[in-house]
């Protein structure tokens, strides 16, 4: 089956972690028909020379530059109708696939018709160490898949294979979510009764800053998961005191817990550690 691949980039990515992401996809056992790369705003010329460099190594890479920073959400908004396949993979600039990831995905999509939205695990490794740390787990089942969505994002959004047809039906990514604009998609998908599923198996590695715990709070992070309640509520997928609470809960954890219990819950609750 033709598929694409759908990347952003931006001026803070990292030109050697961007070449190691793509080289992954690249290397996979079935490899993307295309591969397109959103470019976010101007970038450094270093960053620029990388991509002309990978333009150049694989022919499949197709670049859509953007003049203003607007986000990842606008990027994949835009370009995701720019994508000539019916099957469409994300990958982020700084991952690493693993080499059998596209095999398995098509194979399913193969085998069950009716699948909109196809996902996986993830090896978070911290970028010093290049140590496994910690496995986000997510649910398997459209049942199970629908109680999570509940309370957190029952996707790991850098593993996803999806029809594009089915995700630009209700919408496609929106574009004025700077961040957590696959939580948002994923509840409308869940919403609209898309046929959603993941495979108990890891997909991909991803890089972890541990710097990312102190970004992960404060109120400007506790706002956007506001926002993502209430489209919960607005689905009915949750009901009035489920949006009290789970508001409650945030606003613990991302306004006044400090940055290290973040990390500790983040760590030891949320992920299931490596060596566990």
């Amino acid at each position: 089956m033709d598929f694409s691949v759908l990347m952003s980039v931006y001026y803070k990515d990292n030109p050697q972690w961007l070449k190691e992401a793509v080289d992954s996809v690249m290397n996979n056992t079935i490899k993307p028909n295309e591969i397109l790369i959103g470019i976010d705003g101007p970038i450094p010329k270093e960053l620029e020379e990388k991509l002309k460099e990978l333009s150049a190594k694989y022919k499949q890479i197709q670049l859509v530059c953007f003049k203003e920073n607007r986000g990842r959400g606008a990027i994949l908004f835009d370009t995701l109708p720019m994508s000539k396949f019916p099957l469409v993979a994300i990958m982020d600039s700084d991952d690493i696939c693993y080499s059998d990831r596209f095999e398995k995905q098509l194979a399913l999509f193969e085998q069950e018709k009716d699948l909109d939205i196809l996902g996986g695990f993830i090896e978070e490794f911290d970028e010093d160490t290049k140590e496994i740390v910690s496995v986000r787990k997510v649910p398997l089942t459209q049942k199970d898949i629908m109680k999570f969505v509940k309370f957190r994002s029952p996707f790991n959004h850098v593993t996803v294979m999806f029809k594009k047809e089915s995700i630009l039906n209700i919408g496609g990514y929106s574009s004025t979510m700077r961040f957590a604009q696959d939580y948002h998609l994923w509840i409308r998908a869940v919403a609209n009764k898309l046929t959603v599923k993941n495979i108990s198996e890891v997909l991909v590695k991803v890089r972890v800053d541990f710097k990312m715990f102190g970004r992960r709070g404060g109120y400007k992070y506790f706002k956007l998961n506001k926002i993502l309640q209430e489209e919960l509520l607005k689905y009915k997928l949750i009901s009035f005191p489920r949006y009290l609470y789970n508001l409650a809960i945030r606003f613990v954890a991302q306004v006044i817990l400090p940055w290290q219990i973040r990390r500790w819950l983040y760590l030891n609750v949320l992920r299931k550690q490596k060596n566990v």
